[in-house]
């Protein structure tokens, strides 16, 4: 892959808080959220209220999409090679706080990296092949697949604020 691809797929990748995965045996890609770091997207799976990630965590190579954060267009495809991270390993100890630092929706933080260690997995996504295929038009109108994630509460409120005509 090049130089230019890689730079691509890296600035994308990080500008964005979501990454679109073509997993074996599933009809559409799933959304799934990931932090970049050192040239690879890590994402987590698994475990109660984590995001479902099916064939994931046995996969050896996935298909990638990041879309564009403001037009929602597809900007780079890539296949990735998939890499279980191994908890309590020098990798863990130092992608684990990066993943609990994103998870901000999570319903409690203390302990986190200990439940994750016994119930999911991290997975280490490395591009390595561009994609040169057009983007399929089904990927233009692909939804989110409802998951058990949830928010940890109700959205926050603004007092004191002036109303808006839409909200009246």
């Amino acid at each position: 892959m090049g130089e230019l691809n890689r730079a691509l797929i890296e600035e994308a990748a990080k500008r964005s808080g979501l990454l679109w995965l073509d997993l074996p045996g599933l009809p559409q890609p799933r959304a799934a959220w990931h932090v970049w770091h050192d040239g690879s997207a890590y994402v987590l799976t698994g475990g109660e209220g984590e995001q479902p990630l099916p064939g994931l965590p046995d996969a050896e190579r996935v298909g990638v999409i990041l879309r564009s954060k403001d037009k929602g267009g597809r900007l780079v495809a890539f296949t990735a090679d998939c890499e279980r991270v191994e908890p309590g390993g020098e990798l863990w100890d130092e992608v684990a706080p990066l993943l609990a630092k994103e998870r901000l929706n999570a319903r409690t933080h203390e302990g986190q990296a200990e439940t994750w260690a016994a119930e999911s997995w991290i997975i280490r996504l490395t591009p390595a092949d561009a994609a040169d295929d057009p983007a399929p038009e089904a990927y233009a109108t692909v939804r989110p697949v409802p998951t058990p994630a949830t928010t940890a509460g109700p959205p926050p409120r603004m007092f004191g604020g002036r109303r808006r005509r839409v909200d009246e």
